[in-house]
């Protein structure tokens, strides 16, 4: 099945370069162009909203946005006491509040490393790093807005109030549903 449709790719490629008249020769030799731009455009965005990350980390509020987390979140898992863990989850939970998800990544898989050793407490935090994580709860949509803004939307925000309904909703139930498993788990 790969060498047809390696086939049909490459024959639709050469003919749409001997073509050069037709609008997919024109897209075709364009596209790197405008991928190269659009790449330049993220990186910018990247930058800045992964070095404010980086700032907020080093003046230690992501620290206490962990503490907070813990605060709420450790009465449904009051054996996992790894402070260092709970500083990840913090520092992955503040990457994907501020829509940086590849900045959320480091954090995430550094609290799966940490919350792996608790055991089966920890793997149930994970398990609501994960809930929390994919539902991904945005109250900038940083990512989302440079690729708009890229693409020459006339109001790159305007989708800020349904993404963070949105997300608001999925965390919501995403927590919710955890919560509900956590509590069953405990009365069997």
């Amino acid at each position: 099945m790969e060498y047809i449709w390696a086939f049909s790719v490459l024959t639709s490629c050469i003919l749409c370069v001997l073509n050069a008249e037709s609008v997919g020769a024109e897209a075709l030799l364009g596209s790197g162009n405008r991928a190269v731009l659009l790449l330049v455009e993220l990186i910018g965005s990247m930058t800045l909203w992964s070095g404010l990350l980086e700032l907020l980390s080093a003046s230690g509020d992501v620290k206490r946005l962990g503490k907070m987390l813990a605060r709420v979140a450790r009465p449904l898992f009051p054996r996992v006491q790894d402070e260092e863990g709970w500083a990840a989850v913090g520092m992955n939970v503040a990457a994907n509040l501020l829509g940086l998800g590849n900045a959320a990544t480091p954090a995430g898989i550094r609290a799966a490393q940490l919350l792996s050793r608790q055991g089966e407490e920890g793997v149930r935090v994970l398990a609501l790093l994960l809930a929390l994580n994919n539902s991904s709860l945005q109250l900038i949509p940083a990512t989302v807005m440079t690729l708009r803004a890229a693409a020459g939307a006339a109001d790159p925000a305007d989708i800020w109030l349904p993404t963070m309904l949105s997300s608001l909703t999925a965390t919501g139930v995403a927590t919710g549903l955890m919560l509900i498993t956590n509590l069953t788990r405990r009365k069997r």
